[in-house]
């Protein structure tokens, strides 16, 4: 069997179950960093809690500094008072200093983190924190530091991981209302008596929690992708914001243990595969939303195009058998693919020679052509346009009038009256 799976995944079972916890804790810090991110990307905040993942390591730090172990108590009270220091000092910054949110933001996030590391690489060789971990996370060698649980030797990270993203599904649970309707419209909020500021800093302070469960696992520089991205994927995907929760707790889930995988076969930084996972995971979420994503943008801009040709080419018909009634003709040629395409839809068919309008393709040709000449007759009377000039505008819109407009267009030229060149305009059908 091992002859069928790559060698860097041919181990021994006591392997797979270190790795086993390894995508295990990656999967709960995942899943608790998508769960905050959602209502920092919706809250349009994403900013913010970049800011708040690196601004919490002075904070961490000093917490170890002074006898905390990472992941304990201690540890989150100096990162969620450093993320505290950062949120208020990005506002005084604001409101004193005159400094836009995301530019206070940004000065305040930067100097922060950058005192984070500069106390990191002075004092990391009196304790017990390493400056690679802090920055770009160390997931494999998670399963190693462990605590006793019921008996059981368990991993230290993903305990952690695990109560925070238990604590912040309930916290979600007793507060989503208001996380809601905070984050939809917080004027109106205000005014109904939520205390927007409250709901602000549990938010600041879940995002606190949940970036120092990722510390060991991503670390402070990459922990933004697991904010950031699978939230974002999941908006395009649905709308509803429990649904986009739901879709980026799964999509971040995914892409830990996708990326955890990669990294083990490539033999690269787990942190950064995961990451790169959630970057795809958004470029694929982008094209195929089913709304806003590139491929049914294209498609919809396709099938446009492809409805104004075969409309054109049946406005062309009706206003060749009006010629002729007036006199001969030129004969309006079809293209292969229109004409099949008209000729499947029972509008067109084949007669004498050559084609026809049916009964249902001369109703809907005689609204093409109505919009038009509508369209003509009204620019003719509200615009300053020479009568030549009329067409090319009309050509267009006539796509995209509907029934209603038109009635309320002909109500405001007067009822029978004719296009500027002197036809008729069809009547409604």
């Amino acid at each position: 069997m091992s002859g069928c799976i790559p060698a860097a995944l041919a181990v021994t079972w006591p392997a797979w179950s270190m790795h086993g916890w390894a995508i295990a804790t990656a999967a709960v810090v995942a899943a608790a960093c998508a769960l905050v991110g959602t209502l920092l990307v919706v809250r349009r905040l994403s900013l913010l809690g970049d800011a708040v993942s690196h601004a919490v390591l002075p904070g961490l730090v000093i917490a170890v500094l002074a006898g905390g172990r990472p992941g304990g108590p201690l540890v989150f009270a100096g990162a969620l008072a450093a993320a505290v220091v950062t949120v208020w000092t990005a506002r005084a910054l604001g409101t004193a200093g005159g400094l836009d949110e995301d530019s206070g933001a940004g000065v305040v996030f930067t100097s922060m983190f950058a005192l984070g590391v500069v106390l990191v690489t002075v004092y990391a060789r009196g304790m017990h924190l390493d400056p690679q971990c802090l920055l770009y996370g160390d997931l494999e060698y998670v399963p190693f530091d462990t605590v006793a649980i019921a008996g059981r030797e368990l991993p230290r990270a993903f305990v952690s991981g695990a109560v925070v993203f238990a604590v912040l599904v309930t916290a979600a649970l007793a507060t989503w209302k208001l996380q809601v309707f905070t984050a939809f419209d917080a004027d109106a909020a205000r005014a109904a008596g939520v205390p927007v500021a409250a709901v602000t800093a549990g938010l600041l302070a879940a995002t606190a929690a949940a970036t120092v469960a990722s510390f060991e696992t991503v670390g402070a520089v990459l922990v933004v992708a697991l904010l950031v991205a699978p939230a974002a994927a999941a908006e395009l995907l649905v709308r509803r914001l429990h649904h986009v929760a739901i879709v980026a707790v799964l999509l971040a889930v995914a892409g830990a243990v996708a990326g955890y995988l990669l990294a083990w076969l490539w033999n690269v930084n787990a942190a950064g595969a995961i990451a790169v996972v959630l970057g795809a995971e958004y470029a694929v979420a982008a094209c195929l939303a089913p709304e806003d994503g590139i491929i049914a943008r294209l498609r919809g801009r396709i099938g446009l195009a492809w409805r104004v040709a075969c409309e054109d080419r049946l406005a062309a018909l009706w206003r060749g058998e009006e010629s002729e009634l007036a006199g001969p003709a030129a004969r309006p040629t079809l293209g292969p693919l229109a004409a099949a395409r008209l000729r499947i839809g029972g509008l067109i068919e084949r007669r004498d020679g050559r084609w026809r309008l049916t009964p249902r393709g001369r109703r809907d040709a005689e609204m093409i052509v109505r919009s038009h000449r509508l369209w003509e007759a009204w620019l003719g009377r509200h615009a300053e346009l020479p009568i030549d000039h009329l067409h090319p505008p009309a050509e267009w819109v006539e796509h995209h009038l509907g029934s209603e407009l038109r009635r309320r267009i002909e109500a405001d030229l007067g009822h029978g009256a004719g296009d500027p060149h002197g036809r008729d305009i069809p009547p409604e059908s």
